[in-house]
């Protein structure tokens, strides 16, 4: 017998893989085969999103985290096509971008494969290496590499490079790009989930360099990609993408509770047998319990059949804890890293050195003025995103911070803006000060995927989905980027989707005891979202 009310299921986390698990619930809520399901996404901060967040600055929208997500990953263009947005899609405007490399800012070469050369000639002009250290990469093209087709373990980024190129290409082009995508250093970080390509052609024979200017599948895992952008943004920035979703999920009945924390999650001893119902103890940011977000008739706690942990590895090992230690122990050691961003509007007249491409990138192995550089990277915004060009300024936007340098954390805001603006004056020769500045920091939120995380990741999902109705995503799992999140969130709550109705198959007449079908196909061997190549 089916029960009078649907299911309930309460989505932990409200930024964009929490957000995408609500829309996959509930997409459908007219039609569709799954049971339909009431939805509560519970958010602690005052408003949902995550690092998608947006401002006013200089008297246009910008971007504070990520201000554009992958093209060539489906995910995040797909969720916008579902949302109506296809027409506020938009392209960067300018292409290419520069390096900090032996004393100058020097364009980055043609043919790079997230920072890897595929074409020597490129990179021999472009002056990013010494002669010697260009003959040095030479030598993957005319020595023959003995590859290991059935090796399968995992190896960091910066070993498998260093040792096929040499040392100066992962100094100098992979560790920005790559290590700047996920604030890490390459020489901790997993191939396997950062850059597989680069994994799988280290098992290959021949050229590295070669494997990796072949194309990469497309959407059905064969034919090269569709011609276009490389990334796109959103018309109002790409942090309305979440403002977007959430009115999407409002007007389809989702119950978005924000300034509400979950202090545990309990079995509930009046549940049924087999999948178990869930109590989440909630409480408002202000400590109390009754009170939760001003609003006094919010419960103290939640009900639910099936729970959806969207949140940093570090809360979600909390919450399971009791319940799946092994999972717990897994995500309490993931690493993350702190980043902040500096967005700076300068004056256009008193830029001397031209500004070419999207911006540049600062490698840790590049000191600035005889010192080591505090910045990691600069975005010319008005170039990459023309809308946001002024009359009389330009938006740069410097980034700050990563794993093992947490320097910036020590500093003030002011102080910060003026160390950045400091190094900014020597590689773009400024002679005035900033109009205006902002700082904006994000503390603890890049995971860090260490050589093996894919491993672990495995075993945490097998570990959470023995429960039987509690899946986890986002960001600590498979990427760092947009796409990436949307994909683990939308895969976690299909699993719930399937499981509620095996569930229902289960409680038909026949079809044997009540939660006899709740873990089998949701006990989860299901593969980690895959890695994010990009923003």
């Amino acid at each position: 017998m089916r029960p009078s009310s649907p299911p309930t299921i309460a989505i932990v986390g409200g930024g964009i893989a929490g957000l995408a698990a609500a829309w996959e619930l509930v997409k459908d809520a007219d039609g569709g085969d799954h049971t339909p399901v009431e939805v509560h996404l519970l958010e602690a901060g005052d408003r949902v999103g995550g690092k998608l967040r947006s401002a006013d600055f200089a008297g246009r929208r910008v971007d504070l985290a990520a201000d554009a997500f992958l093209a060539r990953r489906p995910e995040a263009t797909a969720l916008c096509h579902e949302l109506g947005l296809t027409e506020d899609l938009v392209p960067v405007g300018a292409s290419g971008a520069s390096v900090w490399a032996r004393g100058q800012l020097r364009r980055l070469p043609a043919g790079l494969n997230l920072g890897v050369p595929t074409r020597w000639l490129p990179l021999f002009r472009s002056g990013i290496l010494s002669p010697g250290e260009s003959l040095r990469a030479a030598r993957d093209l005319v020595a023959p590499h003995r590859g290991d087709q059935t090796a399968d373990d995992d190896r960091s980024v910066g070993a498998i490079v260093g040792e096929r190129l040499g040392r100066p290409i992962v100094e100098r082009l992979v560790d920005p790009l790559v290590g700047g995508i996920n604030a890490g250093r390459v020489d901790d970080l997993s191939a396997a989930v950062t850059f597989p390509q680069l994994l799988a052609a280290s098992r290959q024979s021949g050229s590295l360099m070669r494997r990796l200017a072949q194309p990469p599948a497309g959407a059905d895992g064969l034919s090269p990609p569709e011609p276009g952008p490389l990334f796109w943004s959103l018309s109002g920035s790409t942090a309305s993408l979440a403002d977007s979703l959430a009115e999407a999920l409002s007007r389809r009945g989702v119950t978005i509770h924000t300034g509400v924390s979950v202090r545990s999650v309990e079995p509930h001893p009046d549940g049924p047998s087999g999948a178990p119902q869930w109590e989440l103890a909630l409480q408002g940011t202000d400590g109390s319990e009754q009170e939760t977000a001003g609003r006094p008739h919010d419960p103290p706690s939640l009900r639910a059949d099936r729970v959806i942990l969207a949140v940093p590895a570090g809360e979600a090992a909390v919450l399971v804890g009791p319940h799946a230690p092994e999972a717990a122990v897994l995500l309490d050691s993931i690493a993350y890293a702190s980043v902040a961003v500096v967005t700076l509007s300068v004056p256009r007249r008193a830029i001397r050195a031209p500004l070419r491409g999207t911006g540049f990138l600062v490698p840790l192995a590049s000191p600035i003025a005889g010192g080591p550089a505090l910045i990691t990277g600069c975005t010319y915004l008005a170039r990459k995103w023309p809308h946001l060009a002024g009359a009389d300024d330009e938006l740069l936007r410097v980034s700050v911070g990563r794993s093992g340098d947490s320097r910036h954390r020590d500093l003030s805001d002011d102080e910060l803006t003026a160390s950045a603006f400091g190094e900014l004056t020597e590689l773009l020769d400024i002679r005035d000060v900033p109009l205006d500045s902002l700082v904006t920091r994000w503390d603890e939120a890049f995971p860090q995927y260490a050589v093996d995380h894919a491993t672990s990741v495995g075993r945490i999902e097998r570990a959470v989905a023995a429960l039987g109705s509690v899946a986890v995503a986002g960001a600590a799992y498979g990427g760092v980027g947009i796409p990436a999140c949307i994909g683990s969130g939308r895969a976690a709550a299909r699993r719930m989707l399937d499981s509620l109705s095996l569930d229902s198959l289960s409680l038909s007449p026949g079809s044997g005891s009540p939660g006899s079908g709740a873990s089998g196909s949701d006990a989860s061997g299901d593969e980690p979202a895959p890695p994010e190549l990009g923003k």
